[in-house]
């Protein structure tokens, strides 16, 4: 007996001993100086709107090289909220926190001018439309979308009825990109559903209230940038109007490799849209052939915030949507020549680790730094205020995933009802921390300690205009180092109602230089840098230029 045990125990001992060091995250909220807490406006939860919850947004509004963060929150509305939650009226608000570089922040929210006016938030995004170097902010709301612009002396100014972004419809996700390559950036909105102020009541009273299909959809908005501080809504002409849908979130990436953005939008309770960039100013819906619009077996499920990225690093882009049965993973391939999405959410192991939890927020990103893609997502219940774990899936580099929560902190050791997520590398030491919004309660700060023990690079790709610098929104950044290439497009827009770091972050594992790094800018030129040193921020700087619409 001991000659068949001894040596089982030694190769358990070794493969222990063999189990990589993993990055534990530790929650500090509290010592950074974030008190904002979330409401839904009310002291019950018992609507669709309430339910919905809230996002957030790293950008750096004062240009500092520190990510800065907005938290959206829910107010007293009338027509939402009951009358026993009038005692909060006036007394909620948006903040925007200013990241001091030593792991404080500082509530600026006043001097900013950015508390929301009131509104009843869901999401937010930010880009700089006008080209003036500074990062403009867009608030999605149940009431009517604001959209701030950024003075460059640390104040905003409310521009959405002259700029034409007020849409008094209910925005949840807007993307930011130049669908037609005039140099100003576009925003996709993703809007969700028109809520009768209460009327429907037929509902089984356990759900707490009617779901999304008890009210009618609403179409999407395309906005083009005109280039003189006002947007065209041209939704129709452009090919994306679809007046039934129910949008969660929204995202935008090259899903086809060709250098055109294409546009995916994860629907609540129906099918998933994907708009086809045709590359002349126009959109097909092809969803149905793409494999993306419905979920396993076929059905339509309540698909949340989708996340993009190339999990199993086959140079193609892959979709991971958490939802509030199930989560799905898109991978993409080439069949016969032909693109097609698959659902491997089973083989990949993703299916037995979260098909308890209701899904909302989700973030991929590369934790370790070991140059694969990892999965953040945070659950909650969608009804009611009932709480549950959040869950890390590390991603082996085989085509499976790992469940690693209960290696990587206390905070996956507590629960909470869960909404947005979103991601930056909030101290610039190599690697990617998380922001967590919870419904009705803080949100949660998670500090990556241990990620920079593997090497890494972060492109930060800029294009220059004769009026400012911006973000290269719509580049692809690939990363080569030895056998492993990694591809990434700078699509900041990303999951639930939120928007994270607009620079690129790259694992390299030990590897002390990366082989290649490749740009390809927005207008399609294309440069390369060999033996890039690692452990740093790369910022790469384009010329570019702007074109006005003509009248």
């Amino acid at each position: 007996m001991k000659r068949t045990i001894l040596p089982a125990l030694a190769a358990l001992s070794a493969l222990t001993l063999a189990a990589p060091q993993l990055p534990v995250f530790t929650d500090i909220t509290k010592q950074a100086g974030i008190t904002f807490k979330h409401s839904y406006g009310d002291h019950h939860l018992d609507n669709i709107v309430e339910g919905t919850g809230a996002g957030a947004c790293f950008f750096d509004y004062d240009g500092d090289g520190y990510m800065d963060i907005y938290l959206v929150t829910g107010t007293w509305t009338k027509n939402v909220s009951s009358n026993e939650g009038r005692d909060l009226r006036g007394k909620l608000s948006n903040r925007l926190y200013h990241n001091n570089g030593d792991g404080t922040f500082t509530d600026v929210t006043e001097k900013a001018g950015v508390g929301g006016n009131g509104a009843f938030g869901s999401g937010c995004s930010a880009a700089d439309y006008d080209n003036d170097g500074h990062i403009d902010l867009y608030v999605l709301n149940y009431n009517g979308n604001i959209l701030y612009h950024n003075n460059g002396d640390g104040t905003f100014t409310d521009v959405s009825k002259q700029a034409g972004m007020d849409d008094k419809r209910w925005g949840l996700s807007a993307a930011w990109f130049d669908y037609n390559n005039d140099g100003y950036l576009d925003a996709f909105v993703g809007n969700y559903l028109l809520y009768d102020d209460g009327k429907f009541r037929d509902f089984y009273p356990a759900a707490g209230y009617p779901g999304p299909l008890s009210y009618s959809g609403q179409p999407n908005a395309l906005f083009r940038n005109n280039g003189d501080g006002t947007f065209t809504d041209v939704s129709k002409e452009a090919g994306v109007y679809k007046p039934d849908g129910r949008a969660m979130s929204v995202t935008v990436a090259d899903f086809r490799n060709i250098g055109l953005l294409d546009i995916f939008v994860a629907d609540d309770a129906m099918e998933n849209y994907f708009f086809e960039n045709t590359g002349h100013g126009t959109f097909v819906e092809k969803a149905v052939d793409f494999g993306l619009a419905y979920g396993e077996n076929g059905q339509g499920v309540s698909s949340m915030g989708p996340v993009v990225g190339d999990v199993n690093r086959d140079g193609l882009l892959d979709i991971f949507i958490p939802n509030l049965n199930y989560c799905i993973l898109f991978q993409q391939a080439l069949v016969n020549g032909r693109r097609t999405f698959f659902d491997r959410t089973a083989i990949t192991g993703l299916s037995q680790a979260l098909g308890q939890y209701a899904g909302w927020g989700a973030v991929m990103f590369d934790y370790d730094n070991d140059g694969w893609l990892d999965l953040f997502i945070a659950h909650g219940d969608a009804h009611h205020e009932y709480v549950q774990e959040a869950s890390l899936m590390r991603n082996r580099g085989d085509g499976t995933f790992e469940d690693v929560s209960d290696r990587s902190g206390q905070y996956f050791k507590e629960k909470y009802v869960g909404r947005g997520v979103t991601w930056a590398d909030i101290d610039n030491d190599g690697d990617i921390d998380l922001l967590v919004v919870n419904l009705n309660d803080s949100p949660k700060l998670l500090r990556n300690d241990g990620g920079n023990r593997n090497n890494w690079i972060t492109v930060d790709a800029k294009l220059r205009f004769p009026t400012g610098q911006r973000d290269a929104i719509g580049a692809r950044v690939t990363v080569t180092t030895g056998a492993l290439k990694q591809i990434e497009d700078l699509m900041p827009t990303r999951g639930y109602l939120s928007q994270g770091d607009p620079r690129l972050h790259f694992g390299l594992g030990k590897a002390a230089y990366a082989d290649l790094v490749e740009i390809r800018w927005p207008d399609g030129v294309v440069e390369k840098y060999e033996k890039v040193k690692a452990n740093q921020f790369l910022r790469l700087v384009h010329e570019a230029k702007a074109t006005k619409v003509k009248p």
